[in-house]
C-alpha cells in the first residue's frame, strides 16, 4: 500500500506507520460508506478490461492516474476543513510533538503542581483527538517501567488533548489558592472548640474554689 501510494503521489512524504495510522482511521470513523469505499477502490484498482486496451486507448489510460489522485485527494481536504475530524499528516506530527512535550513535561513537575485537567465534552472533533493519540501511546506504554512512570505519560497525554483542542488549563498548582484560604467549615470548628475550652477552663476554676 505505501509502495502504491508513493507511486500516486511522489510529491508527499509519509511513512508506512502513519498512511497506515490513516487508512485505520477512515475505516473506523465511517467517513466513507460501503458504496463509497468500493467506488474509490475501483478507480484506484483499474479492471482487466481497463488494462487490455489498444494501442490508440493508451494515452487515454495514462492520464487515469491523475484523475484517481484528484479523486483521493479532495475528501481529506473537504474532511479536514469541513469539521476537522480527518487529521492530515502535518496534523498528525504537530499531535505528536505536542504530546511528547506534554509528557516530558510531566515527568518533570511534581504532583502538587500538575495542572487541573478540565473536563472534556465528547464531541465528535475531540473523539477523533483521543483516537488518533491512542496508537501513539503504545510505544510510551511499552518502554514505562513502573506505575509512576505510566501515570506520567497517561497524564501527560490527558494534558496533550487538553492542549490539542484549545482547552482551557489552570496554570497554578493543585495545592495553591487553596492552601492559602480557610474553609469556612473549618473556621467554625476551630471557634466552637476554643469556645468549649475556655468554658471547661472556667468551670475547672470554679470547681476548684
Amino acid at each position: 500500500m505505501h509502495r502504491l501510494f508513493t507511486e500516486l503521489e511522489p510529491s508527499i512524504t509519509v511513512t508506512e506507520q502513519n498512511l497506515a495510522d490513516r487508512v485505520r482511521y477512515i475505516l473506523r470513523s465511517n467517513i466513507f460508506d460501503g458504496a463509497e469505499l468500493e467506488r474509490l477502490r475501483r478507480e484506484a484498482v483499474p479492471s482487466s478490461n481497463e488494462n487490455a486496451t489498444t494501442e490508440g486507448a493508451v494515452p487515454q489510460v495514462a492520464e487515469q492516474p491523475a484523475h484517481v489522485d484528484a479523486a483521493e485527494n479532495t475528501p481529506v481536504v473537504a474532511d479536514s476543513n469541513d469539521d476537522g475530524t480527518f487529521t492530515q499528516e502535518l496534523e498528525i506530527e504537530q499531535m505528536r510533538s505536542t504530546l511528547e512535550e506534554a509528557i516530558m513535561e510531566t515527568r518533570s513537575t511534581p504532583l502538587e503542581n500538575r495542572p487541573r485537567l478540565p473536563r472534556i465534552a465528547l464531541s465528535k472533533r475531540n473523539r477523533a483527538v483521543v483516537r488518533a493519540l491512542n496508537p501513539m501511546l503504545v510505544t510510551y506504554l511499552e518502554a514505562s517501567r513502573d506505575l509512576c512512570e505510566t501515570d506520567s505519560i497517561l497524564f501527560g497525554a490527558a494534558l496533550a488533548v487538553c492542549r490539542i483542542i484549545g482547552a482551557k488549563l489552570s496554570t497554578a498548582g493543585r495545592t495553591t489558592g487553596q492552601s492559602s484560604a480557610i474553609p469556612a467549615w473549618r473556621t467554625r470548628i476551630e471557634e466552637r472548640i476554643a469556645k468549649a475550652r475556655a468554658l471547661i477552663g472556667r468551670l475547672i476554676c470554679f470547681s476548684r474554689t
